[in-house]
């Protein structure tokens, strides 16, 4: 079904057409893309925005509220971005430094100028769960959902402590919703082991989910709108991610902003635990299999 017509946005006397969401797992190259199209010429992407993250952790934790009557959520989304996206004195400030770097910063200076922007974007580390708001608030949206590894994705999450804070037993209260797809768990009766498993079982719980969230959208939305890049394929040959990244979007997109500061694949062999690789191959083995990551069981 084709997303309902919307009034544009505008926001800084620039019409939002088009604007480009990176979605991933945690730790899954997001930020590497969001990087690299905040210095493409006339892109204006905001990176971990915190008023952008307090709505995107509420949709997220509570995906009963995405299913607001008369297009709440879309209006929430929108507004939020409305607000995120503006250029006045000071705006940069409320970016983290990650987003600062990318847009090269310095003091009180801002990003760029509403001169210079062509385009809108965001870049939250975990806009994927709110994907459908993002739909329903930019039907015109594009979306580059980045898949790795998840077991080198379990390997950065576990030395991440902000990461790590959302495995506390409180995150899984009375209160909590089912299914919960930013924790990836599928049922209430799932509580107790979930309260008991290991940490490195509760990331492969996260990145599966995560990737079964991508493949949905890769079946919902049409070619135009939605590309796949593998964090893999784009560390090997960043040339010619990058000129897929600009092919689609119709942006050009530097491979050395694409690279720089990438971990290398497969680092997961040194830095996990045998028995915590054994339960996330465990955990997530369809996916990984699926996937190309791990060979199919004799």
């Amino acid at each position: 079904m084709r997303p309902p017509t919307h009034i544009i946005l505008v926001v800084n006397g620039v019409k939002v057409r088009h604007p480009v969401f990176v979605l991933s797992a945690p730790h899954s190259g997001a930020d590497l893309i969001g990087r690299a199209l905040k210095r493409s010429p006339g892109m204006h992407l905001t990176m971990g925005r915190p008023d952008v993250s307090r709505v995107v952790y509420a949709f997220a934790r509570r995906p009963s509220i995405m299913r607001g009557q008369a297009g709440g959520p879309a209006r929430v989304m929108r507004d939020v971005f409305a607000e995120a996206w503006q250029l006045v004195p000071g705006a940069c400030a409320e970016c983290p430094p990650a987003c600062r770097e990318a847009g090269g910063v310095v003091g009180a200076t801002l990003c760029t100028t509403p001169a210079e922007i062509t385009r809108f974007g965001d870049a939250n580390p975990d806009l994927l769960y709110t994907a459908p708001v993002l739909l329903q608030a930019f039907p015109d949206a594009r979306f580059v959902q980045v898949i790795r590894d998840g077991r080198d994705v379990a390997a950065d999450m576990l030395a991440d402590p902000s990461c790590m804070t959302w495995f506390r037993p409180g995150m899984l209260g009375e209160e909590a919703e089912f299914p919960n797809p930013f924790l990836g768990i599928n049922s209430g009766k799932h509580r107790d082991k979930w309260q008991q498993m290991p940490a490195a079982g509760k990331c492969a719980l996260r990145w599966r989910s995560a990737v079964r969230l991508s493949a949905a959208l890769r079946r919902e939305l049409p070619r135009e709108q939605l590309l796949t890049v593998r964090f893999e394929d784009m560390v090997a040959s960043p040339g010619d991610t990058a000129e897929a990244i600009s092919g689609f979007l119709g942006t050009r997109v530097s491979k050395v902003a694409l690279l720089t500061g990438a971990p290398r694949p497969g680092s997961w062999r040194e830095r996990l635990k045998p028995e915590d690789r054994k339960l996330v191959e465990k955990v997530a083995r369809e996916e990984l299999t699926r996937l190309g990551y791990l060979q199919p069981a004799s």
